[in-house]
């Protein structure tokens, strides 16, 4: 994808293997900022603080966390010792867990010397799987979308959260689709929820208008009135973790969605990569639902009428706050679950269906 024009990726390699660079993405949509990350620790911060985010991108930061983990100490104490750091930074997630136990497989074989190179050769290679896997999403997205809007003359598509090229390497998942129908020339327009209290809407509507996607901010509660009416063809989202049975876990806010699409008779689509399908996870009932700091709720960050970024209290410091960052979507309210391998139902059946080696893992 592009910023400002020029061709961008969230992650890449610096010069001499020994840091990585990132878009910060807590400094959007305001400011656009790359940093540098140099160390385990620097990527454990920026996976746990959201400077990363996204379930695809967590996993691709956490390879390149473990090569520059290796860089510094390639012993196997430091290569479990970096795992675990890197594991316990986001629970749901489970693209994080994937990246983790694929590099491991990968490293602890081999001698130590030759720990380093191989865990940066690993993580590349997970970063342009993502990136292809992504693209591929978005073909067979694209497939579902083609006809969605009934003869309506713009396509009219609802999303939630941020599950565009800034939650992956490149392409998105949720997003693809979007990408790929309008550079196909379909009258595409979406519907971005704010996605509170984080407010990812706001880096989907960003990354949006970078690549000229007409769009439409909405505050989330207003999404059933849209879909009620008749004003939305099709609603597609990310995921954090698909449960073996179709379950899905994705930002808070997206079983609110999924239930009001379900009663308007609009399809509600879930994409991702085989990396956020869990087949050793039987429901959704069995994963992890991360809660975040209190005061991600109580605080509003922005900028002024002079364009000064700065921050608010809403909430008194004083007052009791829950903010679990995700909820389970069930798999009956869920039209079709759409991968790099093609689209099925979410159900177990459906995902063997795209995955028939996980039947004897």
């Amino acid at each position: 994808m592009r910023v400002d024009g020029t061709p961008t990726r969230t992650i890449w390699p610096l010069a001499n293997a020994d840091a990585v660079a990132i878009i910060d993405q807590t400094a959007l949509p305001h400011a656009y900022r790359v940093l540098r990350l140099a160390s385990l620790e620097e990527v454990a911060q920026a996976i746990c603080s959201m400077q990363v985010r996204g379930a695809p991108l967590i996993g691709v930061t956490a390879a390149y966390g473990l090569a520059l983990a290796m860089v510094h100490g390639d012993d196997d104490a430091t290569l479990l010792a970096a795992v675990e750091t890197l594991a316990a930074t986001r629970p749901t997630a489970v693209n994080l867990r994937w990246a983790l136990a694929r590099m491991q497989r990968c490293l602890a074989p081999l001698p130590r010397a030759a720990r380093a190179e191989a865990a940066w050769q690993e993580a590349a290679r997970i970063a342009d799987e993502d990136v292809e896997q992504c693209r591929q999403i978005g073909e067979h997205g694209l497939q579902r979308l083609r006809g969605a809007s009934g003869g309506r003359e713009r396509l009219q598509i609802m999303t939630h959260c941020n599950a565009g090229w800034l939650a992956t390497v490149d392409h998105g998942t949720a997003l693809a689709p979007v990408y790929a129908a309008f550079d196909a020339g379909i009258d595409v327009q979406v519907w971005v929820s704010e996605t509170r209290p984080r407010n990812q809407g706001l880096l989907t509507a960003w990354e949006l208008a970078q690549h000229g996607v007409p769009h439409t901010v909405i505050a989330d509660n207003a999404a059933g009135l849209l879909l009620a009416r008749g004003d939305i063809d099709a609603v597609i989202v990310g995921a954090d973790r698909i449960a073996a049975n179709g379950d899905v876990a994705n930002k808070i806010g997206t079983y609110l969605k999924a239930l009001a699409a379900a009663a308007a008779g609009v399809p509600f689509y879930v994409a991702a990569p085989r990396s956020t399908i869990d087949f050793a996870c039987p429901s959704g009932a069995e994963i992890p639902i991360e809660e975040r700091a209190a005061d991600e709720l109580r605080i509003v960050h922005g900028r002024d009428a002079g364009g000064v970024r700065g921050q608010l209290q809403q909430v008194p410091a004083s007052a009791s706050v829950v903010n679990p960052a995700f909820d389970i979507t069930p798999a009956k309210l869920v039209s079709a679950l759409i991968t790099e391998r093609g689209g099925c139902p979410a159900s177990a059946a459906g995902l063997l269906a795209l995955y028939p080696e996980e039947r004897h893992a």
